[in-house]
């Protein structure tokens, strides 16, 4: 026989689990997204999702009764076997605003997360804050934000971005680790109605904080997906080369038979002649396991290719340059994208990989404005506090301060240079320009006497004779190189554990 009690914790139930009501709900797949619930039940393996806080609502009494869960289904899982916490916002209820019941949620989940080393999850789409709860000195004078958005990167933060993002679900997402954008999202401090009447003018949204935007200029995205199934898709691939905190050791993946037999195919892909240009992502896939690179903001910086990958089945972060782009120059961008990309690493005990093949930093009027000294030198210093495993392979053309911040210099454990390599402190047909004031045109016989000099002991061989690098290797021989200096210098007395000197490395930049 069922009792009162059971009934009315029924209702309850379906209450809360009806979130905003049939209609909405029905909006939403009309529009092919997913609602907060079928997000949720997306990210984790079947029935492995564990809710706290279902029977929550807003603390004011009028909303009581029209807010389930307060805005934000928040519990724990498996993704792919590893428990982790998930913070989803519920568009359907008041446009997932945040609210003082909701907020505590959150904050139990952070806490939980951090003390259990789990990582936690962001499916984030937010209209801000809920207002009228706020308003006034009252509102205001009860936040304790002491420690609300402090990063301590003990465990990994991922956000993916939907709808509207403003408030805590844009605070989030910039201070995760790994953040995805759906196509259409807009991630921004306040909405554009709200920035068009404080401002007096129509502000687009895209314009204001759309996802190219942020994949392509701010770089707060490092992933773009077309729907929310490739965005929570990709949130689970890329936890997979993380631990589940930063006192482990990345998981081990099995090897893909063949990923070991394919080095001879950097001879066809990389040319002998340093002015030709080609695609160093290619030289990627064929080091690493046979499909397991993920690449990290692939739409920013492009000059510079930052990429989790597997050698080995062992989690490895890549840092190349990409003639492809700038003839592989590198501009603040890039430096910002390299300096993100360390932290990252080193914070999670990911060995670290230079591809190098660059002409040197990006000079020029635009450079500076950008603030690229700046960059160039937060890079070394997040290089030079980096504990994790750091080898460089010198593929071709080397120059200048580039150099010592693409691994050189002993800023690696580990470095070997192709037979191609070229290094100097400065492209050799610049050097000439700048020390002798000619060019090739006005007199080529002097032009190349000249520039013979200034190009001298600057092969691989000439690094090597004092002893820059450790040695020089045929191309095909490069993944082969990586490993042993893997295994050399792995971290073998602290379990593959590093020191995290970066972990409290601001979250943006």
């Amino acid at each position: 026989m069922t009792t009162d009690h059971e009934i009315r914790h029924a209702e309850r139930r379906a209450h809360a689990l009806a979130m905003g009501g049939e209609r909405k709900l029905a909006a939403r797949a009309a529009k092919g997204e997913l609602n907060a619930r079928e997000r949720v039940a997306r990210l984790f393996d079947a029935d492995s999702f564990r809710e706290t806080g279902l029977f929550a609502t807003s603390n004011i009494d009028a909303d009581q009764h029209v807010t389930p869960a307060d805005g934000k289904v928040t519990g724990t899982g498996l993704i792919t076997g590893r428990r982790a916490g998930v913070i989803a916002y519920d568009f359907t209820v008041k446009g997932a605003s945040s609210g003082a019941v909701s907020n505590k949620k959150m904050g139990h989940l952070k806490d939980l997360t951090a003390r259990s080393g789990m990582p936690l999850v962001y499916l984030a789409e937010s209209t801000g804050v809920r207002m009228p709860d706020v308003m006034g000195g009252t509102g205001l004078g009860n936040a304790d934000d002491r420690t609300r958005f402090l990063r301590r990167r003990t465990n990994p933060w991922v956000s993916a971005a939907f709808g509207y993002s403003f408030g805590s679900a844009a605070w989030h997402t910039v201070s995760s680790d790994f953040a995805v954008m759906r196509k259409g999202a807009i991630m921004a401090v306040s909405s554009p109605g709200l920035v068009g009447r404080a401002t007096g003018q129509q502000v687009d949204g895209q314009e204001l904080g759309g996802w190219k935007l942020h994949s392509e200029v701010t770089g707060f995205a490092d992933a773009v997906a077309d729907t929310d199934e490739e965005a929570i898709d990709l949130v689970r691939r890329f936890l997979s080369y993380l631990p589940s905190h930063n006192d482990e050791a990345p998981p081990i993946a099995p090897v893909p038979e063949g990923s070991a037999d394919r080095g001879a195919q950097l001879h066809d892909i990389v040319p002998d002649e340093r002015t030709k240009v080609y695609d160093v992502r290619k030289v990627i896939e064929v080091i690493a396991d046979l499909g397991s690179v993920f690449p990290v903001k692939e739409r920013y910086g492009k000059s510079l290719v930052t990429a989790l990958c597997r050698i080995n089945g062992q989690s490895v972060g890549v840092i190349a340059n990409n003639p492809m782009f700038k003839g592989g120059a590198i501009d603040a961008a890039a430096c910002a994208k390299a300096t993100s990309f360390l932290v990252l690493c080193d914070s999670y005990n990911i060995p670290l990989v230079f591809l190098v093949d660059q002409p040197g930093f990006l000079i020029g009027v635009d450079g500076e404005r950008s603030g690229i000294v700046g960059k160039v030198i937060n890079w070394m210093n997040a290089l030079s506090l980096a504990t994790v495993p750091k080898v460089t392979v010198m593929m071709r053309k080397n120059y200048g301060q580039g150099y010592v911040n693409m691994g050189g210099a002993w800023t690696a454990d580990a470095t070997a240079a192709w037979w191609t390599a070229e290094v100097s402190f400065m492209d050799p047909r610049s050097a000439v320009g700048v020390v002798h004031g000619i060019d090739a045109a006005a007199d080529p016989e002097l032009y190349e006497r000249r520039l013979a000099e200034m190009a001298k002991e600057s092969t691989g061989y000439d690094v090597a004779r004092v002893y820059g690098v450790q040695d020089v290797i045929d191309p095909a021989d490069t993944r082969e190189f990586i490993l042993g200096a893997l295994e050399d210098n792995a971290l073998n007395r602290t379990g593959g554990v590093g020191e995290h000197h970066l972990s409290n490395w601001p979250t943006s930049y």
